[in-house]
C-alpha cells in the first residue's frame, strides 16, 4: 500500500489533479533533463527499465517521472517507489486515473514540464524497454550538437521465444532508420527526446486524445512537429531494447498491428485534410492503395521470401480502408495488448 503525499503535483497544464504517490527524498526542480515513463500493468518489466536508467553512464543530472495508468492496482507505482525512495535517482511517480495511451503519456510530459521548469530535454522510454548504458548521454548530446527539436533512436526487439528472431526485420519490429544524422521525421516515442520549445510551440495536450485507444498519438504529434518546421535527428547508437513476449509474435497479433498502423496512417492524414475535396481525395487514395499493396506484396515476397513481411503492405492498406469506414482496433481500451 502506497502512502500518498498530501499535496497534489502543481501543474497549470493538466486537466485533472493527479495523485502524487512517491517522490525521491531530494527533489531538485532545477534539473534540465527528465526521463518520462508511462506504465500499465507491467511491474516486472518496469523494474528492468528503471534499473537501466539507474545505471546510465553520464555526468548529467537527470530526473525520472513515472506515470502509472492503472489506478486500481498501481503495481508499477509500487516498483517506482522503491527506486525513488531508495535514492536510485531523483524524480516522482504519479497515478493518472483516466485510462488510455495518450492520457498516460500526456500526464508524464505535463508533470515533467510543471515540476521541472528549467528542464530543456524530455526523453521517453516505454515500460517494457531497457536503455543501453550511454543512451541518455547520446540523446541529449545529439540534441545539443545538432540543435535538434526532436531526437529519435532505435528500439531493437528481444524475443522471449528465441526461434522468432527472424521477425526482427519485420516492419512491425524493425527501426525505420539505420544511420545517425538528420531525418525528415520520426514515428515512435518509445525512444525519443523532445525539447521544451516543441511543447511550448504546440501547446497542450501534446498527444491528441482521439488516438487514446487506437495508439498513434506519437505519429500524429511528430507529424505536427514536421508541419511546424521542427528539426529531427536520429542517433543509431542510442540503443534501446524491447522485450517481445510470445503473444506478440503470433500471426494474429502481427496482423492486428498492421491493421492498426493502417488506421493510424489514415487518421493522421484525415486530420490534415481540411476541405471536403481533400477528404474525397484522401478516400480515393486509401482505396487505390488496396490494389497497389498487392504489387508491393509480390515484390517483397520475391525479394525476401517471408510470407508475414510480404503480407504487411496488404494488411496496412486494409487497415486504412477499414478505418475510413469506421472500423479499427483499439488495443489501449480497458485491457492493453501485451
Amino acid at each position: 500500500m502506497l502512502d500518498r503525499l498530501p499535496t497534489p503535483i502543481p501543474t497549470n497544464r493538466s486537466l485533472s489533479v493527479r495523485a502524487w504517490v512517491a517522490a525521491s527524498p531530494a527533489l531538485d526542480p532545477s534539473m534540465t533533463t527528465v526521463v518520462c515513463i508511462p506504465t500499465f500493468r507491467r511491474p516486472q518489466h518496469l523494474r528492468k527499465t528503471l534499473e537501466s536508467l539507474a545505471q546510465q553512464l553520464t555526468t548529467r543530472r537527470f530526473a525520472v517521472v513515472i506515470v502509472d495508468n492503472d489506478a486500481i492496482g498501481a503495481e508499477g507505482a509500487g516498483v517506482a517507489a522503491e527506486f525513488l525512495r531508495g535514492g536510485r535517482f531523483p524524480g516522482v511517480c504519479v497515478v493518472e486515473q483516466q485510462q488510455g495511451n495518450c492520457h498516460a503519456i500526456n500526464a508524464a510530459f505535463e508533470t515533467a514540464l510543471a515540476i521541472f521548469p528549467d528542464a530543456a530535454h524530455f526523453l521517453m522510454i516505454d515500460d517494457d524497454e531497457v536503455a543501453s548504458s550511454e543512451w541518455l548521454e547520446l540523446m541529449v548530446r545529439a540534441a545539443e550538437t545538432a540543435d535538434a527539436d526532436v531526437v529519435g533512436g532505435p528500439v531493437f526487439p528481444v524475443f522471449d521465444n528465441g526461434s522468432k528472431q527472424k521477425l526482427q526485420s519485420h516492419p512491425a519490429f524493425a527501426p525505420f532508420y539505420d544511420r545517425t544524422g538528420p531525418v525528415p521525421v520520426i514515428y515512435g516515442c518509445g525512444n525519443c527526446l523532445i525539447t521544451r520549445r516543441v511543447f511550448d510551440a504546440l501547446g497542450a495536450p501534446a498527444f491528441d486524445l482521439r488516438f487514446n485507444y487506437l495508439g498513434g498519438g506519437d505519429v500524429d504529434f511528430f507529424e505536427q512537429c514536421r508541419q511546424a518546421g521542427m528539426k529531427f535527428h536520429w542517433v543509431a547508437e542510442a540503443v534501446i531494447t524491447e522485450t517481445v513476449p510470445e503473444v506478440r509474435t503470433s500471426t494474429r497479433w502481427i496482423a492486428i498491428r498492421g491493421l492498426r498502423i493502417g488506421a493510424i496512417n489514415y487518421h493522421v492524414q484525415r486530420k490534415w485534410a481540411q476541405t471536403p475535396w481533400s477528404r474525397v481525395a484522401l478516400f480515393a487514395r486509401v482505396l487505390a492503395r488496396l490494389p497497389l499493396s498487392l504489387f508491393r506484396a509480390v515484390r517483397v515476397a520475391l525479394s525476401r521470401r517471408e510470407a508475414l513481411t510480404a503480407l504487411h503492405p496488404i494488411v496496412v492498406a486494409l487497415g486504412s480502408a477499414l478505418a475510413a469506414l469506421g472500423i479499427e482496433p483499439q488495443p489501449y481500451k480497458a485491457s492493453k495488448i501485451t
